[in-house]
């Protein structure tokens, strides 16, 4: 297959996106969209595409029943001379979404792709297809690396809002025209539930789109499909989704609030109290509505890294699968800590491996700030940090252990990127502050949300020196988004000098702080 040079995204994508904005959504009460009638499949919810290299990436879509996925891809929108992926059979164990890897595609290049959903009696009858695009990650250099991240969708019962024109944040992130979007944690609420209408403290009244699945906390699969579902429902999401390939990684709300493995909730509103069942059914739903590589091994599991050409590699952590129980963390030995002794290791073999100029590391929670769960009314850590600026202690043992081994290997070029706390800061991690010292500074950066509630900044632990170089937060607790405080990050890797430049964005775009790093160097 012959492909053209990269033309930029903007103009390629006229025809394509117009092609997909044009589809009937099904309702939230479930109707199918008037095409379904004539007995062909639909696939009303869109499409996605994630965890795209330099010659593979991977196609999602959903079904409105039973049906073979096809998917095409060409290097016009035209489709001519397309390449054909048979893809998986949709049925209703896996709530008739699929997922199909494209492999051996062509590096550095817009890539089209149409998905078809055919009769599985009949391969001759299909839905009308719904198209996407992607660039794959560039095998030169100089080509540079531009992504956008940010986390928290939907969060303190602040839902889609058709008054606000639903989550208008992605519009604004795809104006950047990102290589791909870094989805930093709590992409649902599954123990946070829609209303109609919230009251707001000025008189005014936020008005949701609200489905069933969404009236209740998740419990059951089928509620936390229905999670999923309910961020398909926004048309900017939809738009974003077939234009910026997607890097997912999960945290708590995907579950419920500060999980930990083997907790026992006390939460009334739940009537199955074993957060390990709720975490199973959590994590099959997120599998069958994300397109990421790892969940179909056998391990399932959500911690891997993306490779993004010679610029670039992506770690993407899981801060909740494999950690301790939330408590005080003061005490002095800790051999799990928040990621585990397996994950652990594999994050510095594969940092000590990466022969990227920049190597980010996706923690779905920051460092040094203190976030505290109170949720049985002990002062418990959520988090890494605990208040005590000396020595590590608890979680932080297993941070110390990583970042000394980062500066002893002379890895360059690590930054930090997370979201959580609902506001966005940089803070800069330097030994010259820190109680801990053997270690090489660094950056950590925090965006977020997309669409919850804001919250005032937590406060710092002084265990490895952070100095919040900037801050933007509201006063009060649980902002809505009408209020603003919705947030995005940028980073933009140049391909001739290697800098690499955050910047730290409101939801209409606009710059809040930007900050430019140099290569090749152990600490910044």
């Amino acid at each position: 297959m012959t492909h053209r040079p990269f033309p930029g995204r903007r103009s390629v994508l006229r025809g394509s996106l117009a092609a997909s904005a044009a589809l009937t959504l099904p309702t939230a009460a479930g109707a199918a969209p008037a095409f379904a009638l004539s007995g062909r499949p639909e696939a009303g919810w869109g499409v996605q595409a994630g965890d795209v290299g330099c010659d593979s990436g991977l196609v999602w879509v959903r079904s409105d029943r039973p049906a073979r996925m096809v998917v095409e891809t060409s290097a016009t929108e035209s489709f001519r001379n397309p390449r054909r992926w048979r893809g998986p059979l949709l049925g209703a164990d896996t709530d008739f979404t699929g997922t199909t890897r494209l492999r051996g595609l062509p590096a550095g290049e817009q890539i089209h792709y149409r998905v078809l959903l055919a009769d599985p009696d009949d391969p001759r009858r299909t839905g009308r297809p719904v198209t996407g695009t992607f660039r794959t990650a560039s095998a030169r250099r100089r080509d540079g690396v531009r992504f956008v991240w940010s986390g928290d969708l939907a969060g303190q019962g602040w839902g889609i809002n058709p008054d606000l024109g639903g989550y208008r944040i992605y519009d604004a992130m795809a104006k950047l025209d990102p290589d791909f979007f870094l989805c930093s944690g709590d992409n649902i609420y599954a123990d946070g539930p829609i209303t109609q209408a919230v009251a707001l403290p000025d008189g005014r009244t936020w008005r949701n789109v609200t489905t069933e699945e969404k009236s209740k906390v998740a419990e059951t699969l089928a509620e936390f499909r229905g999670n999923f579902r309910y961020n398909l429902l926004d048309e900017n999401l939809k738009r974003f989704n077939a234009r910026v390939p997607s890097i997912i990684q999960w945290d708590d709300h995907e579950v419920t609030n500060n999980w930990y493995p083997g907790e026992i909730l006390t939460d009334t509103r739940y009537t199955e109290k074993n957060v390990d069942v709720l975490a199973s059914r959590a994590r099959r739903a997120f599998s069958e509505y994300f397109p990421i590589s790892t969940l179909r091994r056998p391990d399932g599991r959500v911690y891997r890294v993306q490779h993004h050409g010679p610029l670039l590699d992506v770690f993407v952590l899981d801060m909740r699968t494999y950690r301790n129980a939330n408590s005080p963390d003061d005490q002095s030995t800790d051999g799990q800590g928040i990621l585990g002794r397996e994950q652990l290791e594999w994050l510095k073999r594969e940092l000590a491996r990466s022969r990227a100029v920049w190597k980010v590391i996706a923690s779905d929670m920051p460092l040094g700030l203190v976030v505290p769960d109170t949720g049985d009314g002990k002062p418990n850590i959520e988090a890494v940090a605990q208040g005590d600026p000396g020595a590590p202690l608890g979680r932080e043992l297993q941070i110390a252990e990583l970042l000394r081994f980062v500066k002893h290997r002379r890895i360059t070029g690590t930054v930090w990127l997370t979201a959580d706390v609902h506001y966005t800061s940089a803070q800069h991690y330097d030994p010259s502050r820190a109680a801990f010292k053997d270690f090489a500074p660094f950056w950590e950066f925090v965006s977020g949300p997309l669409n919850a509630g804001a919250f005032p900044a937590n406060t710092l632990d002084g265990t490895f020196g952070p100095d919040r170089v900037f801050v933007k937060a509201p006063t009060t607790a649980n902002v809505s988004p009408a209020d603003g405080y919705q947030f995005f990050g940028e980073v933009d890797i140049d391909g001739d000098s290697g800098e690499l430049t955050v910047r730290l964005r409101e939801q209409d775009g606009n710059v809040l702080f930007t900050q430019v790093l140099q290569p090749g160097r152990v600490g910044q």
